[in-house]
C-alpha cells in the first residue's frame, strides 16, 4: 500500500448528513446513524469518492460500547454498528472502484461528548486511555480497513495510549492528527514537535504513516505542519473550512470558499502533507476543489 501520496482525504462526515437533513444532537453524534440509518452514511462516503476523495474516514469517531449501551443496545450490537462503519465505506470504496478505507478512532473526549477533545482535560490518565480504547481498536484493525486514523486527539497521553495498541497490531498503519491550541502546540500544551519526535520510531517500523493535525483553523497549518518536518515526518492535514463559531450569536461566520480551500492545500502538500482533506463545515465541494488543485 502506497501512502507517499499526495492523498485527498474526505470532507466533514457530520456536515454532510446535516445537508441531508439529519438532526445529530446527543452523544452517538453521526455514530447514532450507524444503527438508525446506515444507508446515510454509505451515501455521505459514496459523495466524497464521487467528489474525488483518495480515502473515505468511517463513521466510527464518536462510536463507542458504552455510548451504544447507555441508549439500550446489548453489548454485541455495540459491537457489531462499530464494525459496520467500515463495512459500510469499504463497500461504497468497492462500488466506486479506488480508494482506501482509514477506520477512525476518535479521542476519548468524543464519548464523552463534553468538549474534551479540544482539551485533553480527562478524568482519564494513559494507562486509563489504552484500556478504554482497547476494545473499539480491536474491532476496528479487524474489520478489513486499509489504516486508522487517530484523529483530533488532544494529549500526549492519549496518543502514547493508542501508539501501545497501535504496536501491538503490526500489521496496521496508522496516522496521528491532534486538536491543536495553536500554530505550535496540541491541545494539552505539548509541543507538536515533541510529539511528532515520540512517534518517529514507530514511522521508522512502518507503523505510523503521517502525524499532523485535523479540525483547527486553516490559518495554523503551515506552521503546524513545520513543526512537524523539523522532526523530518510526513504530514496530514484536514483542518476546518475557516469559519468561527458565534456563540452569542448562534451562527457560523467568515468564509468557507471552496476554492481557496483548494489552493491552501497546494500549500500544505508543499509543506509535507501526504494527506489532505477537510474537517468540520467542508463538503464535497471543499474536496473537488482539492482534487483539482492536488
Amino acid at each position: 500500500m502506497d501512502l507517499t501520496g499526495p492523498l485527498v482525504l474526505d470532507g466533514g462526515l457530520a456536515t454532510r448528513l446535516e445537508a441531508y437533513g439529519c438532526e445529530l444532537g446527543g452523544g452517538l453524534w453521526s455514530a447514532r446513524l450507524l444503527a438508525e440509518e446506515p444507508e446515510l452514511v454509505a451515501r455521505v462516503h459514496r459523495d466524497y469518492f464521487e467528489a474525488g476523495a483518495d480515502v473515505a474516514i468511517t463513521a466510527s469517531y464518536q462510536a463507542s460500547v458504552a455510548a451504544f449501551t447507555e441508549r439500550g443496545y446489548s453489548r454485541s450490537e455495540a459491537l457489531g454498528f462499530i464494525g459496520r462503519s467500515v463495512e459500510l465505506a469499504l463497500a461504497e470504496r468497492d462500488a466506486f472502484g479506488s480508494g482506501l478505507v482509514a477506520a477512525g478512532v476518535g479521542p476519548y473526549g468524543a464519548a464523552l461528548a463534553d468538549g474534551s477533545e479540544y482539551t485533553g482535560a480527562y478524568d482519564l490518565d494513559e494507562d486509563g486511555l489504552y484500556a478504554w480504547h482497547r476494545e473499539r481498536w480491536r474491532v476496528l484493525t479487524g474489520a478489513g480497513a486499509d489504516l486508522v486514523a487517530c484523529e483530533t486527539l488532544p494529549s500526549l497521553a492519549e496518543a502514547r495510549a493508542l501508539a501501545r495498541l497501535l504496536e501491538e497490531t503490526p500489521d496496521v498503519r496508522a496516522w496521528f492528527s491532534f486538536s491543536c491550541a495553536d500554530g505550535e502546540r496540541i491541545s494539552d500544551g505539548t509541543p507538536l514537535r515533541e510529539v511528532a519526535a515520540e512517534l518517529a520510531p514507530l514511522y521508522g517500523r512502518g507503523l505510523v504513516a503521517a502525524v499532523g493535525v485535523n479540525c483547527v483553523p486553516p490559518r495554523n497549518v503551515p506552521s503546524l505542519l513545520g513543526e512537524v518536518a523539523a522532526v523530518g515526518l510526513p504530514s496530514v492535514a484536514y483542518p476546518n473550512s475557516g469559519e468561527v463559531w458565534d456563540a452569542a450569536g448562534q451562527r457560523w461566520t467568515g468564509s468557507s470558499e471552496a476554492e481557496g480551500f483548494g489552493e491552501a492545500a497546494v500549500g500544505w502538500c508543499a509543506d509535507g502533507a501526504v494527506f489532505v482533506g477537510g474537517c468540520c463545515r467542508t463538503g464535497p465541494e471543499h474536496i473537488r476543489a482539492v482534487r483539482t488543485r492536488v
